[in-house]
Protein backbone atom coordinates (compact mmCIF):
# COMPACT_ATOMS: atom_id res chain seq x y z
CA UNK A 1 0.00 0.00 0.00
CA UNK A 2 1.70 3.01 -0.79
CA UNK A 3 1.84 6.30 1.48
CA UNK A 4 -0.53 8.95 1.09
CA UNK A 5 1.93 11.84 1.55
CA UNK A 6 -0.98 14.93 0.73
CA UNK A 7 -3.00 13.22 4.01
CA UNK A 8 0.31 13.44 5.98
CA UNK A 9 1.04 16.53 4.57
CA UNK A 10 -2.11 18.41 5.16
CA UNK A 11 -2.26 16.81 9.12
CA UNK A 12 1.53 17.75 9.78
CA UNK A 13 1.19 21.28 8.82
CA UNK A 14 -2.34 21.74 10.73
CA UNK A 15 -0.48 20.90 13.75
CA UNK A 16 2.43 23.00 12.86
CA UNK A 17 -0.05 26.29 12.48
CA UNK A 18 -1.63 25.23 15.89
CA UNK A 19 1.55 24.91 17.64
CA UNK A 20 2.67 28.24 16.54
CA UNK A 21 -0.82 30.04 17.61
CA UNK A 22 -0.20 28.96 21.13
CA UNK A 23 3.48 30.39 21.18
CA UNK A 24 2.12 33.74 19.74
CA UNK A 25 -0.24 33.71 22.85
CA UNK A 26 2.55 33.07 25.22
CA UNK A 27 4.36 36.12 23.73
CA UNK A 28 1.65 38.27 23.99
CA UNK A 29 0.64 37.07 27.28
CA UNK A 30 4.44 37.68 28.87
CA UNK A 31 4.62 41.47 26.40
CA UNK A 32 1.30 42.54 28.65
CA UNK A 33 3.38 41.46 32.27
CA UNK A 34 6.79 42.72 31.62
CA UNK A 35 6.70 45.02 28.65
CA UNK A 36 7.38 44.85 24.80
CA UNK A 37 11.28 46.44 26.04
CA UNK A 38 12.05 43.57 28.03
CA UNK A 39 11.11 40.78 25.53
CA UNK A 40 13.49 42.97 22.99
CA UNK A 41 15.75 40.34 21.31
CA UNK A 42 14.38 37.33 23.86
CA UNK A 43 12.59 33.81 23.47
CA UNK A 44 9.68 32.94 25.64
CA UNK A 45 10.46 29.82 27.18
CA UNK A 46 7.51 26.71 28.22
CA UNK A 47 9.48 24.83 31.06
CA UNK A 48 7.75 21.54 30.46
CA UNK A 49 7.83 22.02 26.60
CA UNK A 50 4.29 21.68 25.91
CA UNK A 51 3.72 25.12 23.83
CA UNK A 52 -0.29 24.60 24.74
CA UNK A 53 0.47 25.03 28.66
CA UNK A 54 0.18 28.91 28.35
CA UNK A 55 0.14 29.17 32.03
CA UNK A 56 2.36 32.02 34.07
CA UNK A 57 4.00 29.62 35.70
CA UNK A 58 4.95 27.68 33.08
CA UNK A 59 6.21 30.58 31.15
CA UNK A 60 9.71 32.26 31.77
CA UNK A 61 12.26 34.92 29.24
CA UNK A 62 15.22 33.45 27.93
CA UNK A 63 18.02 34.56 25.67
CA UNK A 64 17.69 32.81 22.10
CA UNK A 65 21.08 31.00 22.75
CA UNK A 66 19.78 29.38 26.11
CA UNK A 67 16.56 28.59 24.73
CA UNK A 68 17.51 27.04 21.96
CA UNK A 69 20.30 25.10 22.93
CA UNK A 70 18.11 23.72 25.84
CA UNK A 71 15.77 22.80 22.95
CA UNK A 72 17.30 21.38 20.31
CA UNK A 73 20.66 20.17 22.56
Amino acid sequence: MARDYKREYAVRSKRGRDDRQYRRIARRLMMKKLGIKRLRGKDVDHKDKNVRNNSMSNLRIRSKSANRRSNYA
